[in-house]
């Protein structure tokens, strides 16, 4: 089976950072002199940042069968959601900086998006293959 190396690699590097980041969080992030919400803005960006993870691999597996422009578009979206909404969150658990809160929502529409693609991909191709 042909699978997109770029995306594989992507798919490899948010799954090792998102781990990262959760162990970074669970043994060595000074919580008590952080912002008091931090732990929940970390938190909400591992989850969506491990999430993205497999689903990126995902689609370098339905790249090698069904290649297109939508499913490697979804794939951006999903890279570039997780970093904005991810990283955003996780530089305001930091540095307390909440100004960075109003980038987040970018990662977030990046994130529906990618979905949103995925989806049309898959209208279209149940529409072209006959096994769907």
């Amino acid at each position: 089976m042909k699978v997109s190396s770029w995306m594989l690699a992507a798919a490899g590097v948010l799954g090792f950072s998102a781990i990262v980041a959760g162990t970074f969080a669970a043994h060595y992030l000074p919580w008590e002199s952080l912002d008091a919400k931090a732990p929940e803005w970390w938190a909400t960006g591992s989850k969506y940042h491990l999430a993205h993870a497999p689903v990126v691999l995902g689609l370098a597996l339905l790249a090698g069968v069904r290649p297109g422009k939508l499913v490697t578009a979804s794939a951006v979206c999903f890279c570039v959601g997780v970093l904005i909404f991810a990283g955003s969150l996780y530089v305001m658990s930091l540095t307390g900086v909440r100004w960075l809160g109003a980038i987040t929502p970018i990662g977030g529409v990046s994130l529906l998006v990618g979905w949103a693609l995925l989806f049309v991909a898959g209208v279209k191709g149940a529409k072209t293959t006959p096994s769907g």
